[in-house]
C-alpha cells in the first residue's frame, strides 16, 4: 500500500494521467498550441506576431542568477566564444515551457496490492513538448513495507 510520485526532470516535459489514444494526443497538441502558440522565430512559428522574451537568446543571460545557473551547469558564459556556443544551442521554445506549466510536472498515483490505481483507460504519460530527445523522470515510492 502506498503511492508512487512521478516527476518530470525537464522544464519542457510534463507528466499527466489520461487516455493514450492517438486522436486525443493530436487534440491535446492542437489545444496546447492554441493556448501557447509558438514564437514566430521558432521552426514551427506561424507568423502570428508572437514573440516571447524567453526566446530573446541574444540578450541571455540577462541576470546574475541566470549567469550563475549557466556556470553551475557547465557553461562558462563569461568566455565570449563559449557564451556564443551556449546561445547557439538554446532552442526557441518558450511555448514548450508554457505548455509544460499548463499540464504540470508531476503526478501521485495510489498503489494497492502492488498495482497502480488507475481507471480502465488511464495511462501515466510523459509529454515531450520540445523533442524528441532523451528524457528522464524521477520516481519516488512511498509507504511500501
Amino acid at each position: 500500500q502506498g503511492c508512487v510520485n512521478v516527476v518530470s526532470m525537464h522544464t519542457t516535459t510534463a507528466i499527466t494521467i489520461n487516455e493514450w489514444e492517438s486522436r486525443l494526443v493530436r487534440d491535446v497538441r492542437a489545444w496546447l498550441l492554441k493556448l501557447a502558440p509558438p514564437d514566430d522565430r521558432s521552426f514551427i512559428g506561424t507568423d502570428q506576431k508572437i514573440f516571447y522574451k524567453h526566446n530573446d537568446i541574444e540578450v541571455r543571460p540577462d541576470s546574475e542568477d541566470e549567469r550563475l545557473r549557466c556556470l553551475e551547469n557547465g557553461w562558462n558564459v563569461d568566455d565570449e566564444e563559449e557564451l556564443q556556443r551556449w546561445r547557439d544551442q538554446e532552442p526557441i521554445n518558450a511555448h514548450s515551457h508554457l505548455g509544460s506549466m499548463l499540464l504540470g510536472s508531476s503526478e501521485s498515483i495510489p498503489v494497492v496490492d502492488g498495482a497502480l490505481v488507475l481507471g480502465q483507460w488511464q495511462s501515466v504519460m510523459l509529454v515531450d513538448l520540445d523533442g524528441p530527445r532523451d528524457r528522464s523522470v524521477g520516481i519516488q515510492c512511498l509507504g511500501f513495507g
